[in-house]
């Protein structure tokens, strides 16, 4: 008995890793990519027809598609095997992946966004560019007809790799009905290159990112399928949508951690941009001034074209970086500012300049503790400390994993003493209250993701810190990354050691590229621009390196480093996490996955399994393991029967992660 033939194989954007087969009803014509509404349970469901029915079902035990959705063209057959394959490397669901790309349950009702769709070629206003950017800009251009191509642009903070992107946007809109999609890593970078886009090309992208609205997002979605949004501005997720004709992707800072996603289907959005550029067969460029490792890497294998932008676009120059060797410095108790740094902060704001602080840290102290016992505030839910939060409300402890929070207690809750707890260590609230303290005339704000209620209050410190409205702006990594204010004359990091610790991987690698995007906001114009490190590490590779401005022989020591102990690029790598709310179903399960594994494969070595740093996360107890392959090894085969080898209790979840970027 063979299926109908009348009988689709139907995808269903669900976490479901299998497909369901419905029939078409008298009169429909389905193919391969449709669009359509299927019953599912109670309900019913999106969902793109895959291929032909497989399953052979007596009749009347396969429901009927309701709706062809003809409004919206047929998801195409190069997204489909994108898709399939990012399914496979990943270790996630075919279904999963499908809900990125149909992430609207309701698409058929009309959404809001104003999309304009006559764009004026003659009137786009670019900004001229330089020898070296025309250069640039040409060799990316030579690439637009080659299709499917990797280009690192590659340039020092300041250098204009944006205005030399453009240009290539430029030409390619002159390509009818062609798509373009920038990817930024985070939404608030969106706020001046917004701005920027605008000024040069007379017309507003569509935005997608989490914070716009439902019917912003149905409006979009309607658009970039149809190929009405000719220029798509997002995050992450924006990867995925159903463009009806992408002809290049950007992913602007190419190395910022922020493209990994962590939670849900985990993947890694500027490798799953390459993939769907070879899929589609267009060109991608990957943009930034402290390129990752993998990245670097390939454009000195010959696998990217590497363009360089080795200096600062016009009259500006490279900030001078000082160290401050705070083993050298006497602070009083309770301050974190050195004295030099102090010094240089207020002689910024007196020549009517601009300054940065930087702590990575939020809240107003990371810790708190009794002085008489020693009690600790710990989540009890997270393997983590409460971290002390002051502004806005009333004082709080708060978990920055699972958002567990209780009032700032007066007394210890464990020896029961008044007037014992203590605030340990410095936050972006703590470092406020210290700048305040001996500059009361400055204005000062902070730029924390729990500082600001949503994107328009980003927006507004961006904006005010534009208009010179604001003297001081302290923050943790989100000023780091692609602000231009052309006033800002001082940069200090208070804790430029900070993420050296710990024995991950790559924390000098994104120690280096953190603290380098963040010196690289300082003195982008006119003004010299001066960057203070404060450090207890000042013979550490990574302080030393940005001290000398050395990025390359920094990056190649990280390379040698790197494959003299096997480690990606030159290996690969895949994480399990085994969770779950009972601790010994979860050591069980993680202690037979390990046996299962074998040990005859001589290019898997296995590490683990062992209590994950965060051994407690969400109220769930987490085991990791950790396999290292070669790189010709088929690796999410081999991740996907070993897990499948393991009978798991429905207490546990394991998940996989692929090229992973946490050790956490």
């Amino acid at each position: 008995m063979k299926p109908d033939s009348n009988q689709f194989e139907i995808v269903l954007p669900s976490i479901l890793a299998q497909a369901f087969d419905y029939l078409a009803l008298e009169g429909m014509e389905l193919s391969a990519g449709d669009i359509v509404t299927v019953p599912f349970g109670k309900s019913e469901s999106l969902g793109v027809v895959w291929g032909k029915g497989k399953a052979v079902l007596p009749a009347g035990k396969i429901k009927n598609v309701k709706t062809k959705h003809t409004e919206f063209p047929p998801i195409s057959e190069s997204v489909r095997k994108f898709i399939d394959w990012a399914a496979w490397y990943n270790c996630a669901a075919k279904g999963a992946m499908l809900k990125m790309l149909l992430p609207i349950d309701d698409i058929e009702k009309q959404g809001r966004v104003h999309i304009n769709t006559q764009i004026e070629i003659n009137k786009i206003n670019l900004t001229p560019l330089s020898e070296i950017q025309q250069n640039a800009a040409d060799n990316l251009n030579a690439k637009l007809v080659k299709r499917f191509s990797v280009t690192l642009l590659d340039g020092v903070t300041g250098s204009g790799k944006t205005e030399v992107y453009f240009d290539t946007i430029a030409r390619v809109l002159n390509i009818q009905n062609s798509q373009i999609l920038i990817l930024l890593p985070e939404i608030g970078l969106s706020v001046q290159w917004l701005e920027r886009f605008e000024s040069r090309f007379g017309f507003a992208p569509v935005v997608w990112h989490s914070g716009v609205t439902p019917a912003k997002k149905r409006g979009s979605w309607q658009a970039i399928a149809t190929g009405q949004a000719r220029v798509v501005v997002g995050a992450r997720s924006a990867l995925f949508l159903p463009y009806k004709n992408l002809s290049l992707i950007v992913v602007d800072e190419e190395h910022d951690n922020s493209y990994k996603q962590e939670e849900g289907v985990m993947y890694h959005a500027r490798d799953m941009a390459v993939a769907r550029a070879r899929f589609e067969n267009f060109p991608i460029i990957l943009v930034s001034a402290t390129p990752s490792l993998e990245s670097y890497y390939n454009s000195k294998q010959g696998k990217y074209t590497e363009l360089s932008l080795p200096i600062r676009h016009a009259e500006a120059v490279m900030p001078d970086i000082h160290l401050v060797n705070m083993r050298n410095e006497n602070l009083t108790s309770g301050h974190f500012i050195s004295n030099i740094l102090r010094e240089k902060l207020a002689q910024a704001i007196a020549y009517g300049h601009q300054a940065m602080l930087f702590l990575n840290r939020r809240g107003y102290a990371p810790l708190m503790l009794c002085r008489k016992c020693g009690h600790r505030f710990q989540c009890p839910d997270c393997s983590a400390w409460l971290v002390l939060h002051k502004s806005k409300h009333s004082p709080k402890l708060a978990c920055h994993h699972c958002g567990y929070n209780i009032p700032s207690p007066d007394t210890c809750p464990a020896c029961g003493e008044k007037d014992t707890l203590h605030a340990c260590g410095p936050g972006v609230e703590r470092l406020l209250e210290e700048v305040t303290e001996f500059m009361p005339q400055a204005r000062v704000a902070v730029m924390a993701s729990d500082s600001m209620g949503n994107y328009n209050d980003m927006s507004q410190i961006i904006a005010d810190m534009g208009a010179k409205k604001i003297d001081i702006l302290i923050g943790t990594q989100m000023i780091a990354k692609g602000h231009h204010f052309a006033d800002l004359a001082v940069v200090g990091v208070v804790d430029a050691d900070l993420g050296l610790a710990g024995g991950d991987l790559r924390a000098s690698e994104r120690t280096y590229q953190l603290l380098h995007q963040l010196s690289g906001r300082a003195g982008r114009e006119a003004i010299r621009g001066q960057v203070f490190l404060q450090s207890y590490l000042p013979e550490h590779p990574v302080i030393k390196a940005l001290i000398s401005g050395e990025r390359d022989t920094f990056l190649a020591a990280e390379l040698t480093a790197r494959q003299n102990a096997a480690m990606p690029p030159f290996s690969r790598l895949a994480a399990v996490i085994v969770e779950g709310e009972k601790e010994e179903d979860v050591i069980k399960t993680a202690n037979q996955l390990a046996s299962a594994l074998s040990t005859k494969n001589s290019k898997l070595h296995l590490y683990g399994p062992a209590p994950a740093p965060l051994f407690m996360l969400r109220g769930k107890y987490r085991y990791r393991m950790m396999v290292k392959a070669e790189r010709n090894v088929n690796l999410p085969d081999i991740m996907r029967s070993w897990v499948d080898s393991v009978k798991t209790p429905s207490s546990v979840r394991i998940k996989l992660d692929i090229d992973p970027q946490s050790f956490l």
